[in-house]
């Protein structure tokens, strides 16, 4: 664990107790008083930073999967049966804080694309998201490479062309 990401689990462990995965990213106050924007808390669930950050992810081009493979033959069945969702926070790991985050990404790209650029473009953008959508500072955003697709690998969504007629 890094030293960035006990900084989060720290501040989270020092934080008020909190059931559910979720983190508290303002007090608020209470009392007819105080003004509207500020009366109540607001509270985010891990999951919320977790699908923030895979959403991200996947608009960078170059990004052709998410997960380690296990995970990544496990969520192509589950695409497949009926009425299922795909998850959009697989291979997604995310430390959430009072007022931090640390998140971490497990990505497939694809072959030919600069994996340095695209790291700091799956970056950016993650950090950028997760930062405007939930307040939360994004204090680290740690990206694996587990896979390379390439161009003649068989993509399980099309349909394999016949050889003869």
């Amino acid at each position: 664990m890094t030293t960035t990401t006990q900084a989060v689990t720290a501040e989270k462990r020092s934080g008020s107790a909190q059931g559910g995965g979720a983190t508290t990213v303002s007090g608020g106050s209470t009392g007819a008083t105080e003004p509207a924007g500020t009366r109540g808390r607001t509270s985010i669930a891990d999951v919320v930073v977790v699908k923030i950050a895979g959403m991200a992810a996947r608009e960078i081009p170059g990004v052709y999967d998410m997960g380690g493979g296990l995970s990544r033959t496990i969520g192509a069945v589950r695409d497949r049966v009926p009425g299922g969702r795909p998850n959009v926070g697989r291979g997604v790991k995310v430390e959430v804080g009072e007022r931090q985050t640390a998140i971490d990404l497990d990505l497939v790209v694809e072959y030919g694309v600069p994996i340095a650029d695209l790291a700091r473009d799956v970056r950016e953008n993650v950090i950028d998201a997760v930062e405007r959508i939930s307040g939360l500072e994004v204090v680290e955003v740690n990206i694996t490479v587990n896979d390379v697709h390439l161009p003649d690998d068989e993509d399980p969504e099309r349909p394999v062309e016949a050889r003869v007629e």
